[in-house]
């Protein structure tokens, strides 16, 4: 599946959840939101169509993807992508908790 392909699959899976996504430009790759209980993807429409995916699908997964359907291969790299996003937030997480007590006084031992 080509990317321009993949990137209308997911966009038809959100307009099918109810999410509405918006390409704006900034300094931002996207993410999403819920404003005034209308539930947004917010996509910088200057990405890449694959990373564009990437984004969308990382949103998708912040909604739950687990009451539409999608073609078996879009849901693997919308799975994929979330997974992905996950481990990198736990990196994040392990590496600031290590940046945290690399800074902390030390105890002096008697």
């Amino acid at each position: 599946m080509i990317e321009e392909e993949l990137l209308l699959e997911i966009e038809q899976a959100a307009m099918e959840m109810g999410v509405h996504i918006r390409y704006e430009k900034g300094n931002f790759d996207g993410g999403y939101c819920i404003l005034r209980e209308e539930k947004i993807i917010v996509v910088n429409k200057k990405l890449s169509e694959i990373k564009r995916c990437s984004v969308i699908a990382q949103a998708l997964g912040e909604y739950g993807i687990e009451n539409v359907y999608m073609k078996p291969i879009v849901r693997t790299y919308v799975e994929d992508e979330i997974v992905r996003a996950q481990m990198q937030a736990s990196k994040n997480i392990i590496k600031r908790t290590a940046d945290v007590a690399a800074h902390e006084p030390k105890e002096e031992q008697s």
